[in-house]
């Protein structure tokens, strides 16, 4: 009997789900001009409002991932993508500072939990040799969403208002959450589109009674307290060419907005491949030398070039060479996105919800941070280099945090030789706590 691939849809519905996702939050960055400009925003207003989603959303990780975890992808992911659907329409209705600070935290706090509980739903439904892959695919396919959304955003915004911009991007969401709940089921034993030999292909059953929470064993945790730590300093950078990467290219280098738009999507398709490749390396280094320098090689290496690539943006006096280098750091930065999800389900086990929430949320602590330290390096400096410098900085640190890093230990902390964490058929082999 050939096996199914209803999986390989439910992957097609979750790279469906961060393109949408990303494309609702970043549109905001390249209508941050005619925003500013209509609401009277100083700089420093217009990096609260970038962080005010950013801050919500790392407030509501570890609670997604728990509710993704006990209740399952299918109930979850329908929750999610309705509610910040619904807030993108309504930041059309922004009216000045407050509402716009206050819709964008709504919309950060429905949109919380989109990549635990995607994490919830690989782990049931994906053998483990096919999850780094599928992490890589899925950031990717956030990326391209962006990247793709830069040009349509910017001929749009020569047409027609902001605001009807950004109804038209909310409308997305509804449909997609229609057709996800109709066709999802949180175990794919239970899908009718799913039979024995891909079951077999899937393996064990991962759909235990919901384990209670070892939240003691969580906040004692050393790797995942470095986990939390590392991927803080990674996504502060990111958070940097989703919000004000259009005024950077505009402001700094001179570009109109027609050819930011376009310049914009740079980053994002290097993004893209450096989740797509990193999420390939990993899982064939993970097959070939074990857990620990596969899942931890790709951060590793990709992170100091990052950094060197953003010291080449600021030195360079050249519009098209900084603009280059700001595309090689995006690409290079990402190549350890995929197997840090990995790396969650690696040491999470059944809790691989609230791990990854947890690594999530302090992602997007440093993403929190990184708007405000650049609107108020504008405000007070008028400096562009100064946090530019600082995005160099934590790509530095992340990289030997990754060092630190021990994916083959798990929640109880009794740590596995990595050769033995291996399947007969050379793939993750991963342990409950």
């Amino acid at each position: 009997m050939q096996p199914t691939r209803a999986r390989h849809t439910m992957l097609g519905f979750a790279l469906a789900t961060m393109a949408i996702a990303y494309i609702d939050r970043v549109a905001i960055s390249l209508s941050s001009s005619s925003i500013q400009r209509d609401l009277e925003l100083s700089d420093a207003q217009l990096g609260y409002a970038f962080s005010a989603f950013t801050l919500a959303y790392a407030i509501f990780e570890v609670p997604s991932g728990w509710l993704a975890d006990r209740f399952g992808a299918r109930r979850m992911m329908t929750r999610i993508v309705l509610w910040w659907s619904a807030w993108t329409i309504a930041t059309a209705a922004a009216a000045g500072f407050h509402s716009l600070v206050a819709i964008r935290f709504l919309f950060g706090m429905g949109e919380a939990g989109v990549l635990p509980t995607l994490a919830s739903a690989f782990r049931r439904w994906l053998p483990e040799r096919e999850r780094g892959r599928a992490f890589g695919l899925t950031v990717a396919a956030a990326a391209l969403g962006t990247a793709v959304s830069q040009p349509i955003v910017g001929a749009m915004l020569r047409h027609f208002s902001w605001r009807e911009a950004f109804v038209a991007f909310g409308a997305l969401g509804a449909a997609w959450a229609a057709i996800w709940y109709a066709w999802m089921r949180d175990d794919p034993r239970e899908h009718r589109g799913v039979n024995g030999a891909e079951i077999a292909e899937i393996g064990p059953p991962a759909h235990e009674p919901h384990a209670r929470v070892p939240w003691a064993r969580l906040v004692r945790s050393r790797n995942l307290i470095v986990i939390c730590a590392m991927y803080f300093c990674a996504i502060y950078g990111w958070y940097f060419f989703m919000t004000w990467l259009p005024q950077y290219l505009e402001r700094a280098r001179g570009f109109s907005l027609a050819q930011s738009s376009w310049l914009t999507a740079l980053p994002w398709l290097a993004i893209a491949a450096g989740c797509f490749f990193g999420g390939l390396i990993s899982d064939a280094l993970v097959r070939s030398r074990g857990l620990r320098f596969g899942l931890r090689a790709p951060g590793i290496v990709g992170l100091p070039i990052a950094a060197l690539a953003i010291l080449g943006a600021i030195a360079t006096p050249s519009a098209a060479f900084a603009t280059a280098f700001l595309t090689a750091a995006a690409g290079f930065a990402a190549l350890g996105i995929a197997s840090a999800w990995s790396t969650c389900l690696a040491i999470g086990g059944r809790h691989g919800g609230v791990v990854s929430g947890a690594m999530n949320m302090f992602g997007n602590l440093g993403g929190t941070v990184c708007p405000i330290v650049f609107g108020q390096s504008l405000e007070h400096f008028g400096s562009w280099n100064l946090p530019l410098a600082s995005v160099a900085l934590l790509y530095v640190l992340a990289g030997l945090m990754w060092l630190a890093i021990e994916p083959e230990r798990h929640l109880d902390e009794a740590a596995l030789p990595a050769r033995a964490a291996l399947s007969p058929a050379g793939t993750t082999a991963q342990a409950e706590p």
